[in-house]
This record gives C-alpha cells, sequence and structure tokens, in this order.
C-alpha cells in the first residue's frame, strides 16, 4: 500500500540533502556584479564561464559589458576560458570577440570540459572558479570538478523551451537553498585525501 501523499511530502522535505550537490559556492545578479579583484586577493587565477545567458543573450554577440569585463579580467592578471554546450560555429566567434581560449561542445556537466579548461589556463582546482546561470549543467559540473562555483541571474528570461523546463525544477533546488542557507562544503576548503 503507498504512502499518503502527506507522508510523501514530508519525507521529501527531510531529504533536502539530495539538493547540495546543486548548491552554488556564491551568488550573484550578473557575471558583471562579481568581485574579482577580491577572488583574485583570495588566491583565484582562473575563470570559466559559460556564455549564453552568463554572459550575452542566447544566440548573441557578446555586449560591450562582456568584452570590457574580459579586459578588466586580464588586467588583475586572471585566464580565462570559456566552457560551452554549443557547437564550435557559435562558440568560436564569441570567444574571438572577447579574446579567451574554448571550448565547445563540452559535455557539461561532465568534468572532462572543466579539466580541459583549467590545463588550458594553467590552474589548480583551488585557484579555478566557475561562472553560469544553470544548476543542473553549469554549477553541477563546477562542483564535480571540484572549482568554485558562482551562479548568476540569466540574462534573458526568453530560453528554448529545454532551458526554461529546467528553471522549473532549479526554483525548487534554490528555495531550499535559500531556506536552508546550508553551509556548503566547498571543494576549495575541503581537506585533500
Amino acid at each position: 500500500m503507498p504512502a499518503p501523499l502527506w507522508m510523501s511530502w514530508k519525507s521529501f522535505r527531510g531529504n533536502t540533502r539530495m539538493f547540495r550537490r546543486f548548491y552554488p559556492d556564491q551568488r550573484a545578479s550578473a557575471s558583471w556584479d562579481i568581485d574579482y579583484a577580491a577572488l583574485y586577493q583570495e588566491g583565484f587565477r582562473g575563470v570559466i564561464f559559460d556564455i549564453d545567458n552568463t554572459l550575452s543573450v542566447h544566440g548573441g554577440p557578446p555586449p560591450q559589458q562582456t568584452i570590457l569585463l574580459f579586459e578588466r579580467l586580464r588586467e588583475l592578471g586572471f585566464s580565462t576560458c570559456l566552457l560551452s554546450n554549443n557547437k564550435e560555429p557559435r562558440v568560436r566567434p564569441f570567444a574571438a570577440a572577447v579574446s579567451s581560449p574554448y571550448i565547445a561542445k563540452a559535455g557539461k556537466p561532465s568534468v572532462r570540459g572543466y579539466e580541459s579548461a583549467m590545463a588550458r589556463m594553467k590552474t589548480e582546482r583551488s585557484q579555478t572558479l566557475f561562472v553560469g546561470d544553470q544548476l543542473f549543467t553549469d554549477i553541477y559540473g563546477a562542483r564535480r570538478a571540484g572549482i568554485w562555483s558562482i551562479l548568476v541571474s540569466p540574462i534573458d528570461p526568453h530560453e528554448e523551451i529545454q532551458i526554461v523546463l529546467k528553471r522549473y525544477l532549479e526554483r525548487i533546488v534554490l528555495f531550499f537553498y535559500d531556506r536552508k542557507k546550508v553551509p556548503i562544503k566547498s571543494a576549495r576548503f575541503a581537506k585533500k585525501g
């Protein structure tokens, strides 16, 4: 006999630990609002970025804000790399416009793309951070790779249907993230085994 609905909800509410794997280490309203100078002082040297809805509208060219951001990051001493699940024709011209190395068809949340990005930037996990707008690909992949993750709000609310559906699920995870204020065991500060 199946458990009553209220019991299922109660057990679900009590077992929100399953969501922690999707929790970002930090949140920001936009990639331009992050205090990169403070992060550099903390020892970060490489920034991996998602493209669509993190640095520009989906499918669009980099706005002036993004071009200026990459110039500022270089002035601070950061290496950068774009990590996208998009194909080469989308990623290559964007990367050229911001003068950054890139990895197209990265297969996020697979760790392989994040590790390749770190190799291109010549950074270690403890020196690398990731900025993206999606929990289930960007942030989950960064956490799996053991790097600091920053979730930014999507630039444009008009998205493809598969992304819109994922956003509904993200709202559930972020509800518990915001409500619990669970201390995150960051990969950056975890003991090395």
